[in-house]
């Protein structure tokens, strides 16, 4: 991906995104050729000069301060994660060198078994461009054996926009999938050489007309907590709170874990989700081959 590209697509939407009176400017004439502020609103509200704000808009190769970053972000109103990007695209964060992250990620021993320590708790950790690194055996049974798969499949964006039981599990898909795909951008911009993240982008590019709509509104996301609903084959309806957890050690690796909302029903389906993971392989495949009708029937190639 060209950043310079990336930085002018992303300016360009998110001023577009600002009315002038939001951004407590006069509106001057009715007619505006562009949605949103003009460029020479958010120099002004940044502070800088049109002319350098528009080389910046256009990818030139100027190096801009923190300074004018913090002051862009601000005009723009940029979340954290947005915030984020914008520094990630348009140069190195103060104090700190890019340098190129290594190809193949692996999780330490040791957080294999923290993860398996957690027998009320889904739980696994994700490596960039939302790879699959560890799962534990409540985090396979909600969603899928990602063990199981082909390494280069082991990705929850990729399997949330291609697999039909990502779709079926959650109600909320379209909302799920587009957050996903604002989280790869985000990882995206962070590490700009990665190759496998080219790769994985091109294919979902070419296989998701959903994700190139999403992909080209160039919007990023972060996550730190929420909640998702689940539909899932097995148990039912249920709601998941979660937390997310930077591993130290490894800032490109991140935990998640997931528990049961508190509602009834989650609790419930958490505790009949629990005790269908805990069967043997053999007896879940044979729960899953009943009858292909049930709301409750196991996808069994993705959740034996």
């Amino acid at each position: 991906m060209a950043r310079n590209v990336e930085l002018s697509e992303f300016l360009r939407r998110n001023r577009a995104r600002i009315t002038p009176e939001s951004a407590g400017l006069p509106e001057r004439g009715a007619y505006r050729r562009v949605p949103g502020l003009r460029r020479e609103e958010v120099a002004q509200l940044a502070g800088v000069s049109t002319d350098y704000y528009t080389r910046l808009e256009q990818g030139r190769q100027i190096t801009p301060s923190a300074g004018v970053l913090e002051s862009v972000a601000a005009a723009l109103r940029l979340d954290a994660a947005e915030r984020a990007h914008l520094f990630d695209l348009a140069g190195p964060k103060p104090g700190t060198a890019r340098r190129s992250a290594p190809t193949v990620q692996r999780v330490r021993p040791g957080v294999r078994r923290f993860l398996d320590s957690f027998t009320d708790q889904a739980a696994f950790v994700l490596g960039r461009r939302t790879d699959v690194l560890a799962t534990n055996h409540l985090a396979r049974a909600l969603l899928a054996d990602f063990d199981a798969m082909p390494a280069r499949e082991r990705n929850l964006t990729r399997w949330i926009l291609l697999d039909e039981a990502a779709h079926a599990l959650y109600p909320d898909w379209e909302k799920v999938a587009a957050e996903m795909t604002a989280i790869l951008r985000l990882d995206a911009g962070r590490h700009p050489e990665d190759t496998r993240t080219a790769e994985l982008v091109g294919e979902l590019a070419m296989k998701s007309q959903h994700f190139r709509s999403w992909w080209a509104e160039h919007q990023v996301f972060d996550r730190s907590h929420g909640h998702k609903r689940y539909r899932h084959p097995v148990v039912g309806d249920l709601i998941i709170d979660y937390q997310a957890f930077t591993m130290p050690g490894e800032t490109d690796q991140t935990l998640f874990l997931y528990l049961p909302a508190q509602d009834q029903a989650s609790q419930d389906a958490w505790k009949l989700l629990a005790s269908w993971s805990a069967q043997e392989p053999a007896t879940r495949r044979n729960l899953g081959s009943h009858s292909s009708a049930s709301p409750r029937t196991p996808h069994t190639q993705r959740l034996d």
